[in-house]
């Protein structure tokens, strides 16, 4: 019998995620049953969504039970299989849970392209959901056109980094906005982001206004807030919005959300369409294959943001909603 370390949703939180709302725990896992197999977890995400899991608000899936393991996406290696076209020593990724190793039927999980030269963990933290959340909110939606002016929040974050990185593939102006000093050097020295503006220490409309002086074709949403709003106002006739969050308000207590702007939104033709990574399960064959060719071709790169340790997932998915990491947010569970 296998002992695996779980966290365990100990209540909803209020406010700010507290250290005893989860609690971490030894159990016993059971044997395999026919069509499962057991994997060993190497690197597990931690999300902007993991607050709203935790939540019984609406949202897009069920909500995690009390007393139930805490949700996460996964990557990691087959120890053993009772399922076929599984094999011990195949390294999987999808849906799991804050666990060190997990019993899986196979739903939600797929084979984790492994790229040439590529880390496992720049590949998982690409390929995965941030990789797909990008390149279909921005290209389906965001719809880049060759000399648009593009503005992303969050530009140093597991998404928004790629978002910009594809939005100058496509010939746009990219326009950044994270928070300190070092984020918006990385983005523009490293990433090709035209500009980025920090939040932390500038007035975000004045410099929209020096740095978009035309208006902003496409906002590619992650932030919400006083964020938001400097950039709704700036919006070009025509524009698009992806929103594929609102990371600043997810631990209010009380809904505090901005006005809906309907003026705005009628006056200058505005498309805005919120959006979840899985609306687009079925295509995640393309988003993979793209974002791996532009990975092998130099044409994009992302930076993971690692820290070792299960018992420290909580401690660090906290830092989601600082601004505290810088890059996509990984645990690794276990070494490659």
């Amino acid at each position: 019998m296998m002992i695996r370390k779980v966290w365990k949703l100990a209540r909803r939180p209020v406010g700010d995620i507290a250290d005893s709302d989860l609690e971490l725990v030894n159990e016993a896992l059971p044997e395999l049953a026919d069509g499962q197999f057991l994997l060993a977890v190497i690197y597990m995400s931690l999300d902007p969504t993991n607050r709203i899991w935790m939540s019984d608000q609406e949202q897009y899936m069920p909500p995690v039970e009390l007393g139930a393991p805490m949700r996460a996406g996964v990557c990691g290696r087959v120890v053993s299989s009772r399922k076929a076209g599984v094999e011990p020593g195949q390294i999987m990724a999808g849906l799991g849970e804050w666990a060190d190793h997990i019993i899986s039927d196979g739903s939600f999980m797929s084979p984790l392209p492994q790229l040439p030269g590529v880390p496992l963990a720049a590949s998982y933290g690409t390929l995965a959901l941030v990789g797909p959340t990008a390149y279909f909110g921005l290209l389906d939606i965001g719809q880049p056109k060759p000399g648009e002016t593009l503005v992303v929040s969050a530009a140093a974050g597991g998404v928004g980094q790629i978002v910009g990185q594809i939005g100058k593939i496509k010939g746009c102006r990219v326009i950044g906005i994270a928070g300190g000093k070092a984020k918006c050097d990385y983005v523009v020295n490293e990433l090709g982001f035209d500009a980025c503006i920090d939040y932390k220490n500038e007035d975000v409309g004045a410099a929209l206004d020096r740095l978009c002086p035309s208006g902003i074709d496409i906002n590619f949403e992650q932030v919400g807030g006083p964020i938001m709003v400097e950039v709704m106002k700036r919006m070009k006739l025509f524009g698009r919005i992806a929103l594929c969050g609102m990371i600043s308000s997810y631990n209010d207590v009380t809904p505090n959300e901005p006005p809906g702007f309907w003026t705005m939104i009628l006056m200058r033709r505005l498309l805005i369409r919120g959006f979840i990574v899985t609306d687009f399960a079925p295509r995640f064959g393309e988003s993979g294959m793209a974002l791996a060719g532009w990975m092998l071709g130099g044409q994009l790169k992302t930076r993971q943001d690692i820290r070792p340790g299960l018992e420290n997932a909580v401690s660090a998915v906290k830092e989601l909603y600082t601004g505290g990491n810088f890059g996509k947010l990984l645990i690794e569970v276990s070494k490659p």
